[in-house]
């Protein structure tokens, strides 16, 4: 994948401090390339489908599944992989939250640190900004009313982000490494852990932990029947304190068609919530329209 030498700086801070506070995605450091195919419009699984939208202001209401657009699978059957849709007439950008909490951290929720980000949430539904919340399953488990309330809301989506936040690919900075079968299982697990919070609008969509991934990582998912979500904007938020530098990195990076990975996890991300307040006004002023990565790859 190919990012701006600050972004690659950024995310190098990002990975060393993954594997001790729910940090973030990056981009793979040798990690197989981003494959690009046709959308593919198909069934998701029974763990997986979007449920359709309503207008603004409509309270929202749950119901079965939908379908959710798919990329066709890569080379050799490969887990496609999505990072940007190009070739965009129209100025689209999509706006993705990985929420964060890894198998381990147990304890230290318990013990008060919050990898949630409610006041998140909240703006975003004020400001009407459509989003895909990248959710590992143990986030779910912890905060079970939110991922209900998120997974039920039309307003946004609910991505895989695997179960336990752990590695499918070794080295990815420090995190625990899953095997082949256990990635599978720990990809099945977190859908498991939204249907049991009663998340309805999930999609078939997975993004790496870490977003480390190699050919081996995408053949042993490819039973799943997910695309593989990346990004091309690394907005910076991970263990950042300073809200204007995030906003200004995010806007220094978005093209039509980019995806842009921020975090919903308060202790490791504090100031994502101001930073989106100056992102999303600035963005619509410069004529851009904010869509989930559904809408993106259904394009």
């Amino acid at each position: 994948m190919t990012t701006s030498v600050r972004n690659a700086a950024v995310v190098a801070v990002l990975g060393a401090a993954l594997a001790g506070c729910a940090g973030g995605a990056a981009p793979s450091p040798g990690g197989g390339q981003a494959r690009m195919g046709s959308p593919a419009a198909t069934a998701p699984s029974s763990s997986a489908g979007a449920s359709p939208g309503v207008s603004p202001g409509v309270s929202p209401q749950p119901g079965p599944p939908g379908r959710a657009p798919t990329m066709a699978p890569g080379p050799n059957g490969l887990t496609p992989v999505f990072e940007r849709a190009r070739q965009r007439s129209d100025k689209t950008v999509a706006l993705t939250f990985d929420a964060d909490m890894t198998s381990d951290q147990g304890p230290r929720a318990a013990s008060g640190e919050r990898f949630d980000n409610p006041e998140l949430i909240s703006t975003l539904r004020r400001l009407q900004v459509p989003s895909t919340v990248f959710m590992t399953g143990r986030w779910a488990e912890e905060y079970p009313d939110q991922a209900q309330a998120i997974g039920t809301d039309p307003n946004f989506e609910i991505a895989n982000h695997s179960y336990s936040h752990h590695a499918f690919k070794s080295p990815c900075y420090g995190l625990p490494a899953l095997d082949d079968e256990a990635a599978r299982a720990d990809v099945d697990r977190a859908f498991a852990a939204f249907r049991t919070a009663g998340a309805v609008n999930t999609v078939p969509y997975f993004r790496f932990p870490g977003g480390c991934y190699d050919d081996r990582a995408l053949r042993s998912l490819s039973a799943a029947k997910v695309t593989a979500v990346q990004w091309d904007v690394v907005s910076g938020d991970a263990f950042a304190r300073d809200p204007d530098a995030v906003a200004e990195q995010v806007l220094a990076g978005v093209k039509p068609g980019s995806v842009v990975v921020m975090h919903c996890t308060r202790s490791a991300a504090p100031v994502t919530e101001q930073a989106v307040q100056k992102i999303v006004p600035e963005l619509r002023k410069r004529g851009y329209r904010f869509v989930k990565v559904s809408d993106l790859i259904g394009k």
